[in-house]
């Protein structure tokens, strides 16, 4: 039987975990012929629909993700049309509920898988071609003679016995980062999230998370995702984790969510201690309100939740991510402005904005009339309007995230963006206003492009602030010759008699540059280093006449 898996993604960056994790369970089976086609959303639909038809295969297996599912539908509806005796199986997180309605839609799909597919989809493979069989495999969904057929949800039931996805030949060493799955299901219950429903919590030895690591390490991956959302609810375990991940400094750095309402003084301590660089946060928190936690099932209380997430943003050897979800029940758009100003005080080192997807099979998609809340029926199911925020609200707070992505959350204009969120009320209103009137809100824009808008902005609407947008631009490593540099003075220019350095040693063969500021000599110095290309400054002093 020749089997080809369809790894479809938003970009290169990223791949299936799924494939060489059910792979690896199979991988010593020889009547079993693996193909992968790797390929993503922007790419040539009819190119890659040809290269998946020049294999001919007997069943074609993917994960449909959210933001990839419709364009997987094109693939394998074409591909169907070309062989019509195609077996098309499907499996995600979209699967997760019934399924009936979706496979009576898309008559191209012959199954879906519902659940955790290692051991179960070992034991399609042996009745592939049987569709009369498929009913005995755990979490098989199809339609047969008309009748659909629920597969239930399957389980592995031996998580800690299963090959890992690194022993598989069809594991990708080549992307930027790798994903580690440490431990599945979830403690929580939150209403939005698959993780949420039910799994019971399976995990990994630390000696056999240990050995994959040292594997990842060998191959040069410099950075790790863990998969493991129950993190720090056994705060043994987390401590263990963190002591193991130590080990692999400063060769790996770990991605891993927290959740900032559970860490106890033991867990605090050792997070205090952690090498810099080890660790990239990412704290649930969703919202910061406690009626909208409580109506969306999320375990925790508030005051612990805001405790752990300002300890956490305190800690200058931790990045920390927050995150908050637009749509979730009684989530208003003014407090979502108001939560971001709030994670702002905190120090977050990014703060990410989503919308509230309905994936099947969750509380909240179920109980979503009764929550008064409605979403779009197609992929990715976001959410279209609620009770407490309307259509036109959730399109600014989109906005709103784009502007947090390309100035918050960009290091290059962070402290400028923090400040001016901080001290100006209406900060947050004003640039998404000239953003969205000009048109740039929606287009990519570059780092150049980006400080030089924050700069004329600054410049029309805030001029106290125009000073520290032309420091950011410099520091950024930005051209001295465009227009947030323009009372830049350059060539030859002779130091103060003193000055107060605030970083880097000077030496006279330093390039250097004056920024006024107010009376006649004051302002911000920087040097350049002479010999090198680097753009950015390595010297920085204050001149003042006070």
């Amino acid at each position: 039987m020749k089997l080809l898996w369809i790894d479809l993604n938003c970009s290169y960056a990223h791949s299936s975990l799924a494939l060489p994790a059910l792979h690896a369970q199979v991988m010593e089976r020889t009547d079993v012929e693996w193909s992968v086609v790797w390929t993503t959303t922007s790419e040539v639909l009819g190119a890659t629909v040809d290269s998946i038809y020049a294999y001919r295969p007997d069943v074609v297996a993917a994960t449909a993700w959210l933001f990839t599912h419709e364009r997987l539908l094109e693939i394998v509806s074409r591909l169907k049309a070309l062989m019509p005796q195609l077996t098309v199986i499907l499996g995600g997180p979209e699967f997760l509920g019934d399924n009936e309605d979706y496979l009576r839609r898309h008559a191209e799909v012959d199954a879906v898988f519902s659940g955790e597919g290692e051991e179960s989809f070992a034991r399609w493979l042996n009745v592939w071609n049987c569709r009369e069989a498929w009913g005995s495999i755990p979490g098989v969904c199809y339609m047969h003679n008309g009748v659909y057929h629920q597969g239930g949800l399957a389980r592995v039931t031996h998580f800690d016995s299963l090959k890992s996805p690194e022993e598989s030949s069809l594991f990708v060493w080549e992307k930027p980062f790798v994903q580690i799955e440490t431990t599945r299901g979830c403690f929580n219950s939150c209403a939005f999230c698959v993780s949420g429903m039910g799994d019971p919590v399976r995990t990994l030895s630390i000696d056999v998370i240990r050995a994959r690591l040292i594997r990842i390490r060998e191959h040069g991956i410099r950075d790790v995702r863990v998969l493991d959302r129950t993190f720090n609810y056994n705060p043994q375990r987390a401590i263990a984790l963190l002591q193991l991940f130590t080990e692999f400094h400063p060769h790996l750095r770990f991605h891993l969510e927290i959740h900032p309402a559970l860490l106890p003084s033991s867990v605090r301590e050792v997070l205090t201690t952690l090498p810099e660089g080890l660790l990239h946060l990412e704290a649930g928190i969703q919202s910061l309100r406690q009626e909208v936690l409580v109506a969306s099932q999320r375990k925790g209380t508030l005051s612990q939740a805001l405790d752990g997430l300002r300890f956490l943003c305190s800690l200058p050897n931790l990045v920390t991510h927050a995150d908050l979800i637009a749509g979730l029940p009684l989530y208003t758009l003014p407090q979502i402005y108001e939560d971001i100003r709030t994670l702002a005080e905190y120090g977050a080192g990014e703060i990410q904005l989503e919308s509230l997807k309905f994936l099947p099979g969750t509380a909240m998609r179920r109980d979503a009339s009764l929550l008064g809340l409605r979403y779009s029926p197609m992929p990715p199911y976001e959410v279209l309007e609620t009770d407490a925020i309307s259509s036109a609200q959730l399109q600014e707070a989109r906005r709103l995230s784009r502007l947090l992505d390309a100035f918050y959350n960009t290091s290059a204009w962070q402290d400028i963006t923090r400040r001016l969120i901080l001290n100006e009320d209406d900060f947050l209103h004003r640039f998404l206003d000239y953003l969205t009137r000009h048109n740039y809100i929606d287009q990519p824009m570059s780092l150049e492009r980006r400080g030089e808008l924050l700069y004329l902005f600054c410049k029309e609407y805030y001029p106290d602030y125009t000073t520290e947008a032309t420091v950011a631009w410099i520091e950024a490593g930005q051209s001295l010759k465009k227009r947030p540099a323009e009372r830049v003075l350059t060539g030859r220019l002779q130091p103060p008699a003193s000055w107060t350095v605030l970083y880097g040693t000077f030496n006279e063969t330093l390039r250097m540059c004056f920024l006024p500021d107010g009376a006649d000599g004051d302002g911000y110095w920087f040097g350049y280093d002479s010999m090198s290309q680097r753009p950015a400054p390595i010297f920085k002093a204050r001149a003042s006449s006070e």
